[in-house]
């Protein structure tokens, strides 16, 4: 049994069905605050990027307000994911089966799992957009700070003002991409947003989408 492979609170119970403890409380509450932080980010940082898309401003009480408060949502948001990092990394570090899994995505998008070798609390994809989520979140605070003018204008030349801007709003478009793609497949494989609403999957889905991860838990009790 890889220890690797469970985090603090997963358990099993028995019953009719079998439920299985997916994540704590604390856990939940962590992903929502990283969550809805994101998606404000997101609608902020689109009102100032264009023209055309201004009137998102409105969701926060106007263009002057929209650019106050737009980089302090990029702090909630790296605090409340440097949170999840340390929950989750150990549990998304790369393993020999994760390569197999993703040379046979045309099987997970069919649906054929069973032609999927057994994977532990995360597949392959849910590790890229865990790694994924934290470079670019890193580069997005990064560069954030570079353009932040009320607190650290006097620090940096125009020049690499002009260059974070550009690496900000690239980072950014790919950052809102990747997030889309998360929740896409959330709402494509059943039983994932209740398992970060009620913290609990049934042992149904656990053992068809995780079942290295069910089966260590259950050595483990």
């Amino acid at each position: 049994m890889s220890n690797s492979e469970i985090a603090p609170g997963d358990a099993v119970h028995p019953g009719n069905p079998v439920t299985v403890d997916r994540y704590t409380v604390g856990a939940r509450i962590n992903h929502w605050i990283t969550a809805v932080s994101l998606v404000l980010l997101a609608l902020s940082g689109l009102a100032l990027f264009h023209p055309s898309l201004f009137f998102l401003t409105v969701f926060f009480g106007g263009g002057e307000w929209t650019r106050t408060i737009h980089p302090w949502i990029g702090v909630v948001l790296f605090f409340s994911f440097l949170g999840l990092f340390f929950r989750f990394w150990k549990l998304n570090l790369w393993k020999r089966e994760d390569g197999t899994w993703l040379a046979r995505v045309r099987d997970v998008v069919a649906g054929h799992e069973e032609k999927l070798p057994e994977v532990g609390k995360y597949n392959a994809g849910q590790k890229l957009v865990f790694w994924s989520m934290s470079l670019l979140i890193l580069v997005l605070i990064t560069s954030g700070i570079v353009i932040w003018d009320q607190y650290f204008g006097p620090y940096f030349t125009i020049t690499q003002k002009r260059v974070a801007v550009l690496v900000h709003a690239v980072t950014a478009v790919v950052a809102i991409s990747v997030w889309i793609v998360h929740v896409y497949a959330a709402i494509w494989v059943r039983g994932t947003i209740g398992a970060m609403t009620s913290g609990q999957v049934t042992g149904g889905w656990a053992w068809r989408h995780h079942r290295k991860w069910l089966r260590n838990l259950v050595a483990k009790h």
